[in-house]
């Protein structure tokens, strides 16, 4: 099957609303591989929640949903909740080791704010230029 259509321009393919670090990709494949097997990948998105209004979610994903945005980045399936689409838009999910924690931490072009915790964010929707890139 072809990009292109009788007389038209070849599409060019979207971006990844979502992009892993390798040091994410890593722990995430650590993660995945203790799973054995009983999940079809990672679920990321938000939810409103927090000081700042919203919060980053990663969850196991038992089955891709019918409107669920597939990613697939470094070996690892993401799943991106399509109501959380135009607010991860862009991002880039590391995994940080730290003195006395390890975490993932959200590179989010979209977040504006964040609370001082640490826990919550606040995002804008991307815009149209953001979709054209």
């Amino acid at each position: 099957m072809s990009d292109t259509t009788q007389g038209q321009r070849p599409r060019r393919q979207r971006p990844k609303v979502v992009t892993l670090t390798d040091a994410a990709a890593a722990r995430l494949r650590e993660i995945m591989d203790e799973a054995k097997g009983r999940y079809v990948g990672v679920r990321v998105g938000v939810k409103n929640g927090g000081c700042a209004g919203m919060e980053y979610v990663m969850e196991y994903a038992t089955e891709k949903g019918p409107l669920d945005e597939a990613v697939e980045d470094n070996g690892i399936n993401l799943l991106i909740d399509p109501k959380a689409i135009l607010f991860l838009l862009g991002s880039k999910i590391d995994f940080v080791r730290e003195k006395l924690s390890q975490r993932f931490v959200f590179i989010n072009p979209n977040q504006t704010d964040a609370c001082g915790c640490g826990e919550s964010v606040t995002i804008t929707p991307a815009k149209g230029e953001a979709l054209d890139a």
